[in-house]
């Protein structure tokens, strides 16, 4: 049935998309929307091929009220190969330009998976009982020529191979229980991304506040799949307090060696090497850290990783503390541990943000949370200017900081009058 719609006033109709939805009251305001934005399909089908460390990944469009013309993809030649498919394809060094028919058409490749860094440790891997790896690489970002405010519907299938029982993604499965449902707002063409998890796994999931958490890792591996559940179950209230919303869902991806032994976010999802603990000696938490980075999505501006590595350091210690799992006095402790850490930091602006560079942006974010809280007198904190500054990816600036506390304390912020940020 639709929604309640209550008589309007002169002057509330103020939109013709308010105007159609009341007009087709028969359907609710977001099928409208939909409705009137061009579409296209497109499905992504992967396979895991362990016995050649590769997936091969077949791109199908098909035309609706939109269709796609061109599509323009990075793909080095040392991890994309094996390229055909119908229409125009064209290679010019690590550029593929794809032409699909006008009728639609599929494109075929094959993505080298194993990668490794400086230190010998995997960022992904396929082994012939699982494959960790992100759904970016698999499908590498396009610059696409489609028609004008054009929308894609896309689904992600995963074929795998023999004695592989299960598969996660950041996506939620499909009503009818075929692959998952990709959402990209604001793009054209709506990519996979985020980390993936397939093979003989195990996996511990709950729904809380609406979002659905997943916590997926190689079986026979104790990665404490409970507990992190547990973690983020009880953070998640307080979560949507501070920020206002909610992923729909977030799996966290767990392995042991020779995976790196660090944590690392992506859209819906993050890595998180077994052998770190929820909460460090220090009162921090890498969980946390980049769950933080997961819900609120704020990126630095080019010399400002600052702000979003402090936010996601501060708010994960914060988090804890709102949701009774690190007392009032352990957290003034993991405050003051952090402004030791960086007393000697003279600049927060820098490429990126890291140990000591990070520790004294959250002193700073301390501070200004205390200014924010004394000088509106209780009305506003630091989450309104996090809220401000949570841009579904558009990068922020100490610029945007500024203005975002200006706003909430009523005035120009004291805090940021600092030459950590000349």
């Amino acid at each position: 049935m639709p929604p309640m719609l209550r008589p309007l006033r002169t002057g509330q109709l103020r939109t013709s998309l308010f105007l159609s939805c009341l007009l087709l009251a028969t359907l609710p305001c977001s099928a409208a929307v939909a409705a009137s934005t061009p579409q296209f399909d497109v499905d992504y089908r992967v396979a895991f091929l362990p016995e050649d460390g590769e997936a091969k990944v077949t791109i199908t469009i098909r035309p609706d009220d939109a269709r796609v013309s061109r599509l323009v993809f990075t793909m080095p030649e040392e991890r994309y190969s094996h390229i055909e498919g119908d229409g125009d394809i064209e290679r010019d060094g690590e550029q593929l330009r794809w032409q699909p028919p006008r009728k639609g058409g599929s494109l075929d490749y094959r993505y080298r998976i194993d990668k490794k860094r400086s230190n010998g440790a995997y960022d992904a891997r396929i082994t012939k009982d699982w494959v960790i790896v992100r759904g970016d690489h698999l499908v590498p970002s396009a610059r696409v020529t489609a028609t004008r405010d054009a929308r894609s519907n896309a689904r992600l299938y995963l074929d795998l191979p023999a004695g592989w029982s299960h598969a996660d993604t950041p996506w939620r499965t499909a009503p009818d229980g075929e692959g998952f449902i990709v959402v990209n707002p604001g793009r054209v063409l709506a990519r996979p991304t985020g980390w993936m998890i397939a093979g003989d796994i195990g996996t511990r999931r709950d729904t809380v506040e609406g979002m659905e958490i997943s916590v997926a890792a190689p079986k026979g591996l104790s990665t404490h799949r409970m507990d992190l559940l547990a973690m983020v179950t009880a953070t998640a209230p307080v979560m949507l307090d501070a920020f206002g919303a909610l992923p729909e869902k977030i799996l966290v991806v767990r392995a042991g060696d020779p995976m790196w032994r660090g944590g690392l976010s992506g859209p819906r999802s993050l890595w998180m090497h077994a052998d770190r603990p929820l909460i460090s000696e220090n009162g921090s938490s890498t969980l946390m850290h980049e769950v933080v980075h997961v819900v609120t999505r704020i990126r630095g501006a080019k010399g400002d990783d600052w702000i979003a590595e402090g936010i996601a350091d501060y708010y994960g210690m914060e988090m804890l503390h709102r949701a009774g799992l690190l007392s009032q006095a352990r957290f003034d402790k993991a405050i003051a541990w952090m402004r030791r850490h960086g007393r000697d930091i003279k600049t927060l602006h820098a490429t990126n943000s890291s140990g000591p560079r990070s520790a004294r942006a959250v002193a700073l974010f301390a501070d200004l949370d205390k200014e924010i809280r004394g000088r509106s007198k209780g009305r506003n904190s630091l989450d309104e200017v996090a809220r401000e500054l949570m841009r579904d990816g558009e990068r922020v600036s100490t610029a945007d900081l500024r203005q975002a506390a200006e706003a909430a304390i009523g005035a120009p912020s004291k805090t940021l009058k600092t030459s950590l940020l000349d």
